[in-house]
């Protein structure tokens, strides 16, 4: 961390800070259920067209034995509970998600 910020930047980042939702995924107890392979297939593809769709700004899988994945969701945390709780993975056992409410700054990107 070499780069001074300033209270006045901090401040001035703050000032355009919009509302997103952030959705935790992790494992759950049925992860490994007969049929489990095509449950996560309909949930990929899922989690792609919502994206596709705006609802998801950022899908980030994780290799984790313990979190399945994050997203940033671009609807209030409600909406994206209800969405959430409407998942294959979700409904079958295989994943829990908890989704809360949070903040990003317009612009902000993953490296190309």
């Amino acid at each position: 961390m070499g780069t001074a910020v300033t209270d006045e930047e901090i401040a001035a980042l703050a000032a355009t800070a919009k509302p997103f939702s952030l959705a935790l995924l992790r494992w759950g107890p049925e992860r490994a259920r007969d049929g489990a392979g095509a449950i996560e297939l309909e949930h990929q593809r899922r989690m792609v067209a919502l994206r596709a769709d705006g609802v998801i700004a950022v899908l980030c899988p994780v290799a984790s034995d313990t979190v399945a994945g994050v997203a940033i969701m671009t609807v209030p945390a409600e909406e994206g509970a209800r969405i959430m709780a409407a998942d294959p993975c979700v409904r079958a056992g295989m994943m829990t998600c908890e989704v809360l409410p949070c903040h990003g700054f317009p612009g902000d990107s993953l490296p190309g």
